[in-house]
């Protein structure tokens, strides 16, 4: 039953993944894309806008990651200011709350992707 219900969860959170997509796909990552620059490119930035507690969840943290909970992004974005010129892909649960992460940043002059499908197609496809 658990396992229909977060097949279910990832089917919902990809479709909608699939229409913000449409709208503008120059701000998203595929799950695919995201892997590959992880293992080749030394540059990128991680940005993981979950909370702290949720890091150490079943689902874990990726190695490196910076962590700023997206209802702090905007007020510490200054953080950031170093990474501003390299590329930043925005990650939380689902892809949800990286979305809005997303959007903060590019509204701030950040060169930054939503990873379509975030922390849960992240492990599903390392299983």
């Amino acid at each position: 039953m658990k396992k229909i219900i977060s097949q279910i969860l990832l089917i919902i959170i990809l479709f909608t993944s699939f229409s913000w997509a449409q709208k503008d796909s120059t701000n998203f990552m595929s799950m695919e894309k995201f892997k590959d620059e992880l293992k080749t490119n030394k540059q990128l930035i991680v940005l993981d806008v979950r909370t702290p507690q949720e890091l150490e969840d079943p689902l874990g943290k990726i190695e490196g990651e910076i962590n700023i909970p997206v209802q702090q992004l905007e007020k510490r974005v200054g953080e950031l200011k170093d990474y501003k010129d390299k590329e930043i892909a925005v990650i939380c649960t689902s892809g949800i709350r990286s979305l809005q992460g997303t959007e903060i940043l590019l509204k701030n002059g950040f060169k930054a992707k939503n990873v379509l499908g975030g922390m849960i197609a992240f492990r599903k496809e390392t299983e």
